[in-house]
């Protein structure tokens, strides 16, 4: 299996496959240093992108530097992440085609007040890259 890096409609760059992947199959792993969460508070504080994976509760992130970083949000995705031991991998949930782009939903939970909107384009797109649960605790803070 072979994956690529081109242009998106989603956002700009997207990871895309050259083959056929059947569904249940690990194809990328998400890699790059580990920061704590105030390491990369710190260090992207005035970045508008950031390719950060947060590990359990979000006090450990990947600050990602492989191919995997380059997979977009979807709001109906044919990919998921699966962690084990502290390593996070991207696996398959539908079966992919060729020059198909590979996507997952991020579950965003952290962001401050950026709103985090979705370009996903499909027809279940709620609109947000944040989780659902996210999404419930802001319109709960909101109506305080």
């Amino acid at each position: 299996m072979a994956l690529i890096i081109r242009s998106s409609a989603i956002h700009a760059a997207g990871c895309y496959t050259t083959t056929r992947i059947a569904k249940g199959r690990r194809i990328a792993e998400y890699s790059g240093p580990l920061l704590s969460k105030q390491e990369a508070d710190e260090m992207y504080q005035d970045a508008l992108v950031t390719y950060l994976f947060g590990l359990g509760k979000g006090n450990v992130v990947i600050d990602g530097h492989c191919a995997a970083m380059f997979i977009n949000h979807s709001c109906d995705p044919n990919c998921e992440t699966e962690v084990e031991r502290g390593r996070v991998y991207i696996k398959t949930i539908k079966n992919i085609a060729p020059g198909e782009e590979i996507t997952y939903d991020y579950h965003l939970y952290d962001g401050g007040e950026d709103e985090a909107f979705c370009n996903c384009g499909t027809a279940k797109c709620r609109g947000t890259m944040y989780s659902r649960t996210e999404m419930k605790k802001r319109r709960a803070g909101k109506k305080k």
